[in-house]
């Protein structure tokens, strides 16, 4: 009975230990990300961002708890937007793009120093329990970063895809699709809830990934 006891106390610690790491590795994600977002639009003449703190890497300054549970449960998911005042902008467009582009290529960058961190462990660290918690941290710290990059290249608004895809359209057009842009939320939601994304997320996540994982090992 000892010995049950002490199996199943170990899983309980395995699994709140997991559970720790992954909820830390999408804190992570999210705080790069935005802030992120927020440097892009500083460096291009915006400083409303870091007028409203969220030049930051606290992971309080960023948090949407519906998409902090989406990115816990589906592996992609959300942060609060950061705001950006376009009118800062010399090209008003371009400067959106650019900043809304920063954000994914920040979670690429961070997935691919992940995976770095993944190899030195596998073939310098000793083969202890502590580093194998270690490797499957930055395992699960890129494999995230992946899901969240490629979740908001998607050109739904108000994803940072949709930014990008504007800026090619007309001003009178970019306009009111701006306007309207609040309301992309609602579509996003009921995609999410009833699935709708989740085969060609999970293909295109793992193809990201894959391919990073390539290069690297």
């Amino acid at each position: 009975m000892d010995a049950f006891r002490e199996y199943f106390s170990a899983l309980d610690t395995s699994a709140m230990l997991a559970a720790a790491l992954r909820l830390v590795a999408v804190l992570l994600c999210l705080t790069v990300h935005e802030t992120c977002h927020g440097l892009a639009a500083y460096a291009l003449g915006d400083p409303t961002a870091k007028e409203r703190h969220r030049l930051s890497l606290n992971p309080l300054h960023h948090i949407d708890w519906l998409g902090l549970a989406a990115m816990l449960l589906l592996g992609f998911g959300w942060a609060k937007p950061v705001p950006v005042d376009m009118r800062y902008f010399k090209n008003p467009k371009r400067g959106m793009a650019l900043t809304a582009l920063a954000g994914p290529a920040s979670n690429m960058v961070f997935a691919f120093a992940a995976l770095l961190g993944c190899r030195a462990v596998l073939y310098h660290a000793p083969e202890t329990a502590a580093w194998g918690w270690v490797f499957a941290f930055l395992q699960m710290l890129a494999s995230l970063n992946v899901g969240l990059g490629v979740f908001n290249l998607l050109p739904i608004s108000p994803l940072d895809g949709s930014k990008v895809l504007f800026a090619v359209l007309p001003d009178a057009a970019y306009a009111k699709l701006m306007y309207y842009e609040r309301y992309g939320f609602v579509v996003l939601y009921a995609l999410i809830f009833f699935g709708a994304l989740d085969g060609f997320l999970g293909k295109a996540v793992a193809t990201v990934f894959n391919a990073m994982v390539s290069l690297i090992f």
